[in-house]
């Protein structure tokens, strides 16, 4: 049932035999439990978490997250407790099994107050253990990778739910490669007819494109090994789903795609980067279109230089500039720091997932606000999982606010105090009305007076939860 690939997987990156014995040991179990049980295709259901803990591997997963992994359905479709996994195991597996296990059909009178209520299981327990929302991906990736065995209806379902909950999720987190398999096969269900066409015009483009993107290749590589800077270069296409939004959602025609095709230009330092830049501008001149997400990270940790050149027949082509470690980060997000770091990793990515990335502040805020389940699944998808504006602060900090926001939500983002005592507010240098709504790229500068306090006509022009709650909160506490 895989087993054999799974370790072959794992001894890539973990040959104690004591963690073999332990994965052995939980498979043992899952497939003792769900002996007796099949998948819709036929297949006896161990195929399933043994796929899980297979993608999990492909991460370098700890072993305490694979054998999570494979015992993820035990404790809601088979007879085996909580206690039972902690006797075989430890406490972390047992919290990691319950973190995925869905809340029981006996804990809600319909199907809608249950879906809402695990659905804020799922996106809150990032919050306690960015583990259970990996196993989580791992666990829907493979579902969705064998969709064609459910009845059409369901095949819809889990694919509006994927777009709608487990695709933010994994961009949030970073995790791209996750994302787009899941948009893409999110698409092919959906709109299949869509999804065909754009296949076709992918291919198409591909094998357009495959001799000039090659010749770049060859061109920036020896470039650049002629200056010795050790690098590697890959070429890619936007995955079909994108092709298909920046067409049909943003209007553009593929030729104005500045990203439509990408070569990622790995390199070891960050001052290889940098003169790596020069270097390819010196042989294809770029247009307007630059990101420096290494100075200024994008709010998930993403970090690389972005640069649109003029190649051969006009073609647009971006240039991805990164060094190998940014690359893994880029691919796998928080996911990577299984390679990175040594010890408890667990602790090292929550607490990297605590300090650095916004999206762990936002929610904490929305969790804070909202007890009732569907509230707070409405509000997060509205916040934190629907269009964003990214805007720069004074010393050119990146802020992601939902789309929609104001100065005010701004002000609250980056510290309560700020809101506090907000006298005027200056965008791109200009003053502005606190009701100003941003876009993306303004610049922000608050004004501030100790004598200033906020106003309860502010909320009204407030998007995110954050500022809501601490304007409120002030009131009632100075009233």
């Amino acid at each position: 049932m895989n087993l054999d690939f799974l370790i072959y997987n794992i001894h890539k990156y973990n040959d104690n035999p004591q963690d073999i014995a332990k994965i052995r040991k939980a498979y043992d179990i899952a497939a003792k439990y769900h002996s007796n049980q099949f998948r819709e295709s036929g297949e006896p259901y161990i195929i399933h978490p043994v796929n899980v803990a297979i993608i999990l591997s492909e991460l370098h997963a700890d072993v305490d997250t694979i054998c999570a992994g494979l015992l993820h359905d035990t404790l809601e479709d088979t007879s085996l407790t909580k206690e039972d996994i902690e006797r075989e195991f430890n406490k972390d597996v047992v919290m990691l099994v319950d973190g995925v296990t869905k809340i029981s059909k006996l804990d809600y009178s319909n199907k809608y107050d249950r879906y809402n209520a695990n659905t804020r299981k799922i996106i809150s327990s990032i919050m306690k253990d960015i583990r259970i929302v990996i196993i989580k991906l791992a666990d829907r990736l493979h579902n969705m990778r064998t969709l064609e065995y459910k009845k059409e209806y369901k095949q819809k379902e889990n694919a509006i739910e994927t777009l709608q909950i487990f695709v933010p999720l994994a961009q949030n987190i970073g995790a791209y490669n996750i994302k787009s398999e899941l948009e893409d096969i999110s698409f092919k269900y959906l709109l299949p007819d869509k999804f065909k066409h754009y296949q076709e015009l992918k291919y198409s483009l591909d094998e357009k494109s495959k001799t000039t993107l090659t010749d770049m290749v060859m061109d920036i590589n020896n470039l650049l090994s002629s200056e010795d800077i050790i690098n590697k270069i890959k070429m890619r296409t936007k995955n079909i789903y994108r092709l298909y939004y920046d067409i049909e959602e943003r209007g553009l025609k593929p030729s104005e795609i500045h990203d439509l095709l990408t070569l990622r230009v790995l390199v070891k330092e960050i001052r290889d980067c940098y003169y790596s830049l020069g270097l390819i501008h010196s042989i294809y001149k770029p247009t307007n279109e630059f990101r420096d997400y290494i100075c200024n990270p994008k709010t998930n940790m993403y970090k690389s230089l972005h640069t649109t050149l003029i190649g051969p027949e006009s073609m647009l082509v971006q240039a991805q500039i990164r060094t190998f470690d940014m690359d893994k980060v880029a691919s796998f997000g928080l996911a990577t720091y299984w390679d990175q770091y040594k010890g408890n990793v667990r602790d090292s990515m929550q607490k990297e997932f605590k300090e650095k990335y916004q999206f762990y502040k936002s929610l904490r805020e929305i969790d804070k606000c909202f007890l009732n389940n569907e509230e707070f699944v409405n509000q997060v998808k509205e916040e934190l999982f629907g269009s964003s504006v990214y805007v720069y602060s004074p010393v050119g900090d990146i802020i992601e606010l939902p789309k929609g926001s104001s100065v005010i939500d701004y002000a609250y983002k980056v510290h309560t105090d700020l809101g506090n005592t907000m006298e005027k507010a200056f965008v791109n240098d200009e003053e502005v009305p606190f009701n100003y709504i941003l876009k993306s790229n303004d610049r922000v500068k608050i004004v501030t007076n100790k004598e200033m306090s906020p106003k309860k006509e502010w909320i009204k022009y407030s998007r995110t939860s954050k500022a809501k709650r601490q304007i409120l909160n002030y009131i009632n506490n100075n009233m």
